[in-house]
């Protein structure tokens, strides 16, 4: 049965300016603490497809599809993945009226300037047990320095929290970006910045995830 999207919970500009980079050695930041533990989290993935420099008749490297998408284990114990492979845009939490995770859509080139959009409704975060963010490269050469990724995640109110893919290691097709975890009425967002080697079930492995995967298409 189709999702009527008409029914998620409606946007709101950040209230206070700011932006928090998390690093290495400073990889965790609270949401609740800084403000930005309510309403609709906005994670924002940018990149760069960039060709090849050089002469008239050297050749034009294929651009690069880089997908955002996030796995999710929700508190009842049901597991997935939002993402735009095998058109799983959403997923809504036993009970609730409008999703809990969705997905704007599929940039295909990098060329759009809103980038993708995942969205995560913070007031439904009783229901959500961990949620890991992550980039996949779907096509194109695996050259994370050449995507020279970006996600922002905007919360309501408080700093923006930015997460730099940086410390790329190419020929890796996957990175996980951010894990948010609710825990004791706080939200914590922890930079993970960690490439794997192969697609979501390596992905899943490497954080013992434990879902059951199949073949998908977009």
């Amino acid at each position: 049965m189709p999702i009527d999207y008409t029914k998620r919970p409606r946007e709101q500009a950040p209230a206070t300016p700011g932006r928090v980079t998390l690093t290495k050695a400073a990889p965790t930041v609270s949401l609740t603490k800084s403000g930005g533990g309510g309403g609709v989290l906005r994670v924002n993935l940018n990149w760069t497809s960039r060709p090849a420099g050089g002469g008239f008749l050297r050749k034009r490297e294929p651009d690069v599809d880089l997908d955002l998408g996030c796995l999710y284990e929700l508190t009842d114990g049901r597991k997935g993945v939002v993402q735009a492979l095998g058109n799983a845009f959403s997923v809504t939490a036993p009970g609730a009226a409008s999703p809990t995770i969705w997905l704007d859509g599929d940039d295909r080139s990098g060329g759009n300037a809103a980038g993708e959009n995942l969205h995560v409704d913070l007031a439904q975060s009783a229901a959500i047990r961990r949620v890991l963010v992550f980039a996949y490269i779907y096509q194109g050469p695996a050259n994370w320095a050449a995507a020279d990724g970006l996600v922002t995640l905007t919360p309501v109110s408080g700093p923006t929290i930015e997460v730099r893919l940086d410390e790329p290691r190419d020929g890796a097709r996957t990175c996980a970006i951010a894990l948010l975890t609710p825990s004791g009425g706080d939200l914590a967002v922890r930079r993970e910045v960690r490439y794997v080697d192969g697609t979501q079930a390596q992905l899943d492995a490497a954080y013992d995830w434990g879902i059951r995967w199949g073949v998908g298409r977009k």
